[in-house]
C-alpha cells in the first residue's frame, strides 16, 4: 500500500471512530432526546426543620415528594451562612473567598460590589454547552450593569437585583403582614434605581404598592404575590423551552423577611398561636405549592425523567423563632444551623429514588454535577478552578467514599472547618470543637481535651485560606444578639 493509501485508510478509521462516538453520545440520551435539563431551586432562609425533609412536621408535601423520588442529603452545606456570598459560591463552583466576595455587596461604599465580572458562572458554562438559560427570582450579586444576570450567562431574567422585596402591595386585603407598633417590618429592599436607605425606606414605609421587579432590563410592576409570580414565570420558561435543553435558576425570595402571606394560606394554620410562626408557616406552604407547580410543569411536558432538579436553601433560618433543630444557631453563624441546609437532588434513572445520603456535600458540587449531567466539559484550567465534585458517581449508594475530605468557611475573623465527623469553629478568639457523629447539636465542646485535633484542623484551614484573597469590600453589618451567642459567649457574626 502506498503512502497516500495509508493516509486515506487512517483518515477513514478516524472518521469512523468519530461517527461511532457521536452515535454513542446520541444513544446515551435516546434517539430524539435532548441532554438533560437542569432546574436549580434555591430558596431563602428555609430552616433545617422548616420542611418535612428531616422528620419535622411541616406543610411541604411537594418538597418531600421531590426527596422521595430522589436523594435527600442530611449533611448538605452552603459556602456561607448569608445569602449573597452563598449565591456567589453556588454559581461559580468556587469558594467565594477566592475572589473576595465575603460579604453582602451593600457593604461596598461606592455601590460597586458584586460577583466579579471575570468569574465564570454556571449559566455561562451551560449556555456554552448549548443550553437556554433563565433566572427567575432573587439575584443579590450586584446591581451594576456588569453584574446583571443577562451579562452573567443568562438569556432571560425576571426578578429583583437586591436582597429582598415586599411580597405584594401592603394595602391588599388578602395579605397578612407581621407588624410592630402598627408598622410593617420587612427588611429594606433596594430599588434598582435608588440604592440609598432613604429610597428603600420610602418604598417600604411611605409608598406601599406592588413590588417593582425587572424583566430583562425593564422595570415592571408585579400584581401577584411574589412567590406565585416566580412560580408562574418558571412554569412559563419550561413551557416555552420544552423542546430544547434548558438551565433554569429559580432563587425564590421565600421565606426571607418581610413576613407577608396570602390569607388563603394563613387561614390554614389557625392552630398556630405565635403570629410570626404562623405567617412563616403560611409562606412555606405557598413556597411548597410553587415548587409543586414547577415539578408538575416538567411532568406535563414529558420532561420529568430528563431533568436534573436541585432544591437547596441559601442558609439556615434566622433567629426569629424558626427551628433549625437539631442543629445549633442559624443564619449568620458558622455553627451547623447556619451552613447545613435542606438539600435535595432528583434525576430519575440516574439517582436512586428515596436515597438518604449522609456524607457531607456542598453547593460547590452543583456546578460540576450539572456540567457532568449535561455532558459538557470545561477547559482543563477552568476545571481545576472548580472546588466541587460531580456527585453522580457517589449517589449509587448511601455509603462509600465521601465526596469531600474537608469543607471550609471564612467569615471575617471567624472561620470553621469540617473534616470527617469533626467540626472546628473559631470565633470570639476561642475554639469550639465537636464530634458531629455523636453531637450534631454542637452542645459538648471538646476543645479543652483535644489539642492535637485542634492543631490538625487549624493547619488544614490555614492551608485552604492561604489560597484566598482579602475581602473585596467591607462588611455590611454584624450581629451580636444573645440568640447568636454560644455558651454565653457573645460573638460578632459579620456579613
Amino acid at each position: 500500500m502506498g503512502k497516500s493509501g495509508m493516509v486515506n485508510s487512517i483518515t477513514i478509521r478516524i472518521w469512523f471512530k468519530a461517527v461511532l462516538l457521536f452515535a454513542c453520545a446520541l444513544n446515551a440520551f435516546g434517539d430524539d432526546q435532548n441532554p438533560p435539563n437542569v432546574v436549580l431551586i434555591f430558596v431563602d432562609d428555609l430552616g433545617y426543620c422548616a420542611s418535612g425533609l428531616y422528620g419535622c412536621d411541616a406543610p411541604t408535601p411537594n418538597i418531600q415528594q421531590l426527596a422521595d423520588e430522589g436523594a435527600r442529603f442530611t449533611d448538605g452545606y452552603v459556602t456561607s451562612p448569608v445569602c449573597s456570598p452563598s449565591r456567589a459560591g453556588l454559581l461559580t463552583g468556587r469558594s467565594q473567598q477566592r475572589f473576595g466576595h465575603d460579604y453582602l455587596p451593600e457593604g461596598e461604599p461606592d455601590g460597586n460590589g458584586g460577583l466579579p465580572a471575570d468569574e465564570i458562572t454556571l449559566a455561562d458554562a451551560m449556555k456554552k454547552a448549548g443550553y437556554v438559560t433563565g433566572s427567575v427570582g432573587k439575584w443579590h450579586l450586584g446591581h451594576n450593569d456588569e453584574f446583571h444576570p443577562l451579562n452573567r450567562g443568562f438569556d432571560e431574567f425576571f426578578g429583583l437585583l437586591g436582597a429582598a422585596s415586599s411580597y405584594a402591595d401592603h394595602a391588599r386585603e388578602d395579605l397578612v403582614v407581621r407588624t410592630l407598633w402598627g408598622i410593617d417590618l420587612p427588611l429594606l429592599s433596594y430599588s434598582p434605581n435608588d440604592l440609598t436607605l432613604w429610597g428603600a425606606a420610602k418604598a417600604f414605609f411611605f409608598e406601599p404598592g406592588a413590588p417593582l421587579l425587572i424583566r430583562g432590563t425593564d422595570q415592571v410592576e408585579e400584581d401577584s404575590y411574589l412567590t406565585d409570580a416566580f412560580s408562574r414565570e418558571a412554569v412559563d420558561f419550561i413551557n416555552r423551552h420544552r423542546d430544547k435543553p434548558f438551565f433554569l435558576y429559580l432563587p425564590y425570595t421565600a421565606v426571607h423577611h418581610p413576613l407577608q402571606a396570602p390569607r388563603e394560606y394563613y387561614d390554614q394554620f389557625s392552630d398556630i398561636e405565635d403570629e410570626q410562626i404562623r405567617i412563616l408557616t403560611a409562606m412555606t406552604a405557598s413556597l411548597d405549592d410553587g415548587v409543586g407547580s414547577v415539578l408538575n410543569a416538567l411532568q406535563v411536558n414529558g420532561l420529568e425523567d430528563n431533568t436534573l432538579v436541585f432544591f437547596i436553601s441559601d442558609n439556615g433560618a434566622g433567629a426569629d423563632g424558626v427551628s433549625n433543630a437539631p442543629l445549633r444557631l442559624g443564619k449568620h453563624s458558622l455553627f451547623e444551623g447556619g451552613n447545613r441546609v435542606p438539600f435535595v437532588v432528583k434525576w430519575p434513572g440516574n439517582i436512586p429514588a428515596g436515597l438518604t445520603y449522609r456524607h457531607p456535600v456542598s453547593t460547590l458540587d452543583v456546578f460540576p454535577t450539572s456540567l457532568a449531567a449535561a455532558g459538557a466539559g470545561l477547559a482543563k484550567e477552568l476545571t481545576e478552578e472548580r472546588e466541587g465534585v460531580d456527585l453522580l458517581p457517589y449517589l449509587t449508594e448511601s455509603e462509600g467514599t465521601p465526596p469531600h475530605e474537608s469543607l471550609f468557611w471564612r467569615q471575617g475573623p471567624n472561620w470553621a472547618v469540617r473534616s470527617g465527623h469533626w467540626k472546628l469553629t473559631f470565633a470570639a478568639d476561642r475554639y469550639w470543637l465537636y464530634d458531629l457523629s455523636k453531637d450534631v447539636g454542637e452542645k459538648n465542646n471538646l476543645a479543652g481535651s483535644q489539642p492535637e485535633k485542634i492543631r490538625q484542623l487549624t493547619e488544614q484551614y490555614r492551608e485552604w485560606n492561604s489560597h484566598n484573597t482579602d475581602p473585596a469590600w467591607p462588611a455590611f453589618s454584624s450581629k451580636t444578639m444573645s440568640e447568636l451567642s454560644v455558651d454565653d459567649v457573645a460573638i460578632e457574626w459579620v456579613f
